[in-house]
């Protein structure tokens, strides 16, 4: 394999986003070539009934276009999702060091299937981080009540040792004049009040269904990622993973499937400094 540079892992130059299917892309990297990786996987919203684990399944990576994917995992086995999950999971395993971090976001209709892959794979959770959306749109059913929250999984792959980077000081300093639970000069807890509404210039060149706002990504960049450090985001959406770690100063190396969401990394990058060409 390759070996990797300061401006590459392994193959693949840094500060940029591929168009590739993820599983492939990350099995062409080299071990332990990464610090931090934010996953935003699709959510699975709504699973299939035939609870079945073949572990030696060889599964494709998903990401893009959000309506369609929802559409296609409607027909999927609840086993192909764990498949999948167990797939990438134990990619990141691979490649994020010891020192490093993972933040992997989902819902209820996924958390418990990460929580459980994570488990399985001896990746140690952190902490458990409820996002809570002040802003969230009403059900307008009536039937439930109305979802106000995300889950956040913060993880490493250190094992017992735990030698994975957090910046106490900085968190306990941090201010957000917009999150009424965290004062500065206390410690940062477990649950964020960070609005999911974003800026124009977030959403200048396109969005995506499940779009996060820059805002809580660098917080989970400010509080794991030391200076010089390398950032994975194996589903890239539209950018705002990449966009965060690029304002913050920090390398990152992106995965996208869906042609249109690709264009928007593509122009969002460029506007923060990072043009590149179709990979």
């Amino acid at each position: 394999m390759t070996p990797a540079t300061p401006e590459s892992a392994g193959p693949l130059p840094l500060n940029r986003v591929y168009r590739r299917d993820c599983l492939r892309a990350m099995s062409l990297l080299p071990d332990a070539s990464f610090d931090l990786a934010i996953a935003d996987p699709p959510y699975n919203l709504s699973k299939g009934n035939n609870w079945k684990w073949d572990n030696s399944a060889d599964l494709p990576g998903f990401g893009g276009n959000w309506n369609k994917v929802m559409a296609s995992w409607d027909r999927q086995p609840l086993s192909v999702y764990l498949d999948f999950t167990i797939g990438w999971i134990r990619q990141l395993k691979r490649v994020v060091r010891p020192t490093g971090s993972l933040w992997i976001h989902g819902t209820y209709h996924n958390i418990g299937i990460i929580n459980f892959a994570l488990q399985l794979l001896e990746v140690e959770i952190i902490n458990e981080v409820v996002w809570f959306k002040r802003n969230s749109f009403p059900n307008l059913s009536g039937r439930r009540l109305t979802a106000s929250h995300e889950t956040i999984l913060w993880a490493h792959t250190g094992g017992r040792k735990r030698q994975y980077f957090f910046d106490y000081e900085r968190a306990r300093a941090l201010s957000a004049p917009e999150d009424q639970l965290k004062q500065g000069g206390k410690q940062l807890r477990t649950v964020w009040d960070i609005p999911n509404n974003k800026s124009r210039e977030e959403l200048r060149d396109g969005k995506h269904p499940t779009q996060k706002p820059l805002r809580l990504l660098r917080r989970m960049i400010d509080i794991s990622a030391r200076p010089g450090t390398r950032c994975l985001v194996p589903f890239a959406g539209s950018g705002s993973e990449c966009v965060a770690c690029a304002g913050a100063g920090i390398a990152f190396l992106g995965f996208e499937t869906d042609p249109g969401y690709f264009q928007v990394c593509r122009k969002r990058l460029a506007a923060a400094g990072h043009p590149f060409e179709d990979g």
